[in-house]
């Protein structure tokens, strides 16, 4: 099946050679062909240029986008979209004057997902979050990570990470899975931490790797949480197992955990809302991503990644979603792009690089996903008639997409 788009008013992400990630300046520079053409061949990228340089193709289809941008579909590397229910409640205490930290001690937050998780079945937890994946799915993704963590037992995180493998299974879409069993300490731990760490360490993992459920671990480094000792332990165990940490830091607090994750070479350093100079000193050099969540500063109404004073740095960074019950219920890219954009003061070149090719980079996707090039996923987004790319971080509630492709085929 070959796949012929003509006309293209811009191409954007265009790579000649596949790049692993963007950092600091270079995250300016966004390539792009003008009136161009793409070519897909079955699930992939075949070719393409310039409307000036079309060669004869017998295509099977043939789309006119004039007066349409094509780009790479969003790369969402941080999401917890498998939960059971919703914490609506818990928004509305919000606006009546809670912390998170407030409903946290009082059963609310991730306890109370856990609770909700745990009573409900299988199925019916693989249900709801189809739902949630196909919506993420209509909005642009095309590669995305889940986390568990909303189980925090044994059979509980084990029902999420085959409810993800079944979502990978079933859908098109790149989807990689993420072992989070030290999201917070379950009620029957509060007084033995140490026993839910050997719950983790010497049940959770083994059975986990046993089964080929997982390709990430993942733990909440966090005054209140996991300290940097115990969150040592945990990817230290992971990475025994074959899982390489993408962990959570520095949301509320900086207490080392980013230099806890450069240590053991995570993959991604995530939430990063809080920043001292040390820790964007530590970051550099490394093979680590910092990926920032700003729809969830956004509704928690806390600090927002200081993306200026990192890329100034020469740091990378990516762009997420962190789609949850509990602080960002939204999935949505878009907004994720035009929030970087409007609250970080990143620029539209910077966001789009962050949510492609820097968010590919963050789930070990760099050379399938996230970027125009020869060979990679035809996984893209047709927007609408825009009179260009700015106008997608512009129109921040305006949804300008016309068509997605995933694996080369238009979702219905």
């Amino acid at each position: 099946m070959i796949t012929l788009i003509t006309n293209i008013q811009e191409l954007l992400q265009v790579r000649e050679t596949s790049i692993a990630k963007v950092s600091g300046s270079e995250m300016a520079n966004l390539p792009t062909i003008k009136n161009a053409f793409l070519v897909l061949k079955d699930n992939l990228i075949k070719d393409f240029g310039s409307m000036d340089n079309l060669p004869k193709i017998n295509a099977d289809k043939t789309i006119d986008a004039t007066g349409r941008v094509v780009l790479p579909s969003w790369c969402d590397s941080h999401t917890h979209i498998v939960y059971a229910g919703n914490r609506e409640q818990e928004f509305v205490d919000r606006i009546n004057g809670l912390s998170y930290e407030e409903i946290a001690n009082r059963g609310g937050g991730i306890l109370n997902s856990a609770k909700k998780l745990n009573e409900t079945s299988e199925e019916e937890i693989y249900e709801q979050s189809k739902i949630r994946l196909e919506e993420v799915m209509h909005l642009g993704t095309g590669a995305v990570e889940i986390k568990s963590g909303y189980g925090l037992t044994v059979d509980g995180e084990l029902k999420m990470l085959r409810v993800i493998k079944k979502l990978a299974e079933n859908y098109p879409i790149a989807i990689k899975a993420t072992f989070l069993g030290a999201h917070a300490f379950p009620l029957h731990y509060k007084d033995d931490k140490a026993g839910y760490l050997d719950e983790i360490i010497n049940e959770m993992l083994p059975e986990i790797s046993k089964n080929k459920l997982a390709d990430y671990v993942d733990v909440f480094c966090e005054s209140g949480y996991f300290s940097v000792e115990e969150t040592e332990k945990i990817m230290e165990a992971g990475l025994a197992f074959g899982l390489k940490p993408k962990i959570h830091v520095n949301q509320f607090n900086s207490i080392g955990g980013i230099q806890a994750g450069v240590k053991f070479n995570a993959l991604s350093v995530d939430h990063l809302e809080i920043m001292n100079p040390e820790d964007i000193e530590a970051l550099k050099g490394t093979e680590t991503m910092p990926v920032a969540l700003p729809s969830c500063s956004y509704f928690l109404s806390i600090p927002y990644t200081p993306a200026r004073e990192m890329i100034k740095a020469g740091l990378p960074l990516a762009l997420a979603t962190d789609f949850n019950p509990g602080s960002t219920p939204s999935g949505n890219m878009n907004f994720v792009v035009a929030t970087a954009c409007i609250k970080m003061k990143m620029t539209p070149e910077e966001a789009i690089n962050a949510a492609t090719i820097n968010g590919a980079y963050a789930m070990g996707l760099s050379e399938t996903h996230g970027s125009i090039t020869k060979g990679k996923k035809a996984n893209l987004i047709l927007t609408k008639p825009i009179s260009s790319y700015y106008q997608i971080p512009y129109a921040f509630g305006s949804n300008l997409i016309e068509s997605v492709f995933v694996e080369g085929k238009i979702l219905e």
